[in-house]
């Protein structure tokens, strides 16, 4: 697996639950199943040493609340020392790339400029998804969770954006050089291309992605103006998912936003400000023919995963598959820069 060691025998319960919710949601399993292994993994890492011993001495596993019988074969398994049979099944079956043609890219991808987590309307807290992006052998990440104008996605207020931020710092503190944390936000696009945050927390950000989420039908030349009034605001460094369209998911599909494509693209090159090429399967965005003009505008450009779960991370492989055929030149690819990098360009225009 590119990215993502296999587990072997000997690995821990908490592990191979964990691994397991990571590859569920990998393969795009459903929410309920995945949960019910990361649950599993709270409740066994919660468990004192001397109750688990006891109840797996005595096959009373199950009798805990958030332990069915799957989630404790695994457990009972790994703690026998044995690699989960349920484990070792989809590692054979989802451990290969997700999206062949985009090995070489994803292999020196450093990082991701889009993510979220359970403090907006990911699923996952900040620390799993640290913690998976480690384990898929990213150097580092951007926390990026919505603002406060989408109530629906439990947007962070400035109030709930600065409790985060100490989170973060809090974070890499104790991971000390080896990952790091950047502190960000998607910050919503509003009609009128002004930023749904505070001007001066923005500014105290590392990274800030900037993207359309209402009104998305509004006619092409307000969206124009709109999003160039984004992308010319020294704050934002990325545009995130372009066109807002969905192509396949649970959410049915949804056409894309009308705009000047020419005009907003190269706006973005003169204000150095990356395209997104956002991952997830269900966005598939910026189309092809979007991002050819992008690359003919002369813009950089961030393949992200807009991951709401950790295993969704590792979707940056699609991305690499469209960034790759569609020639994408690596050095304009801002996710394969080191986050000091990243950081000195993002921070540089304000």
């Amino acid at each position: 697996m590119l990215g993502l060691t296999p587990l072997v025998d000997s690995v821990t319960p908490v592990d191979a639950l964990r691994r397991i919710a990571l590859l569920l949601e990998r393969a795009r399993a459903g929410t309920y199943r995945v949960q019910a292994f990361r649950t599993a993994a709270a409740v066994v890492s919660g468990m004192p040493d001397s109750e688990f011993s006891s109840r797996l001495a005595a096959g009373t596993l199950s009798d805990v609340p958030g332990l069915g019988p799957a989630t404790t074969a695994v457990v009972t398994e790994a703690a026998e020392g044995e690699l989960p049979a349920y484990l070792a099944s989809l590692q054979d079956k989802h451990g290969d790339f997700l999206a062949p043609g985009g090995e070489e890219l994803y292999a020196v991808l450093q990082g991701d400029l889009h993510s979220h987590s359970d403090w907006s309307d990911g699923g996952s807290s900040i620390q799993e998804m640290v913690l998976a992006a480690v384990e898929l052998g990213q150097d580092w990440m951007a926390l990026t969770d919505h603002s406060p104008r989408l109530k629906v996605a439990r947007g962070l207020s400035a109030d709930r954006l600065r409790q985060q931020l100490t989170v973060v710092d809090g974070i890499n503190q104790a991971l000390g050089q080896r990952f790091q944390l950047l502190r960000g936000i998607e910050v919503d696009i509003l009609d009128d291309g002004s930023l749904d945050q505070e001007p001066g927390l923005l500014a105290e950000l590392d990274v800030v992605t900037a993207s359309v989420h209402s009104k998305l039908r509004m006619p092409r030349a307000a969206m124009t103006t709109r999003m160039l009034a984004a992308v010319r605001n020294p704050r934002v460094n990325v545009l995130g998912h372009a066109t807002g369209r969905l192509v396949e998911g649970s959410r049915g599909t949804r056409p894309q936003s009308e705009f000047d494509a020419e005009a907003v693209f190269a706006e973005c090159a003169l204000n150095n400000v990356a395209v997104e090429i956002n991952s997830r399967p269900e966005r598939c965005d910026p189309p092809d023919e979007l991002i050819e003009i992008a690359l003919d505008a002369g813009c950089l450009f961030a393949i992200n995963s807009d991951a709401h779960a950790p295993g969704q991370l590792d979707m940056k492989a699609y991305g690499c598959e469209r960034a790759t055929r569609l020639g994408v030149p690596v050095d304009r690819i801002v996710t394969t820069w080191s986050a000091e990098r990243v950081v000195e360009w993002a921070r540089s225009g304000r």
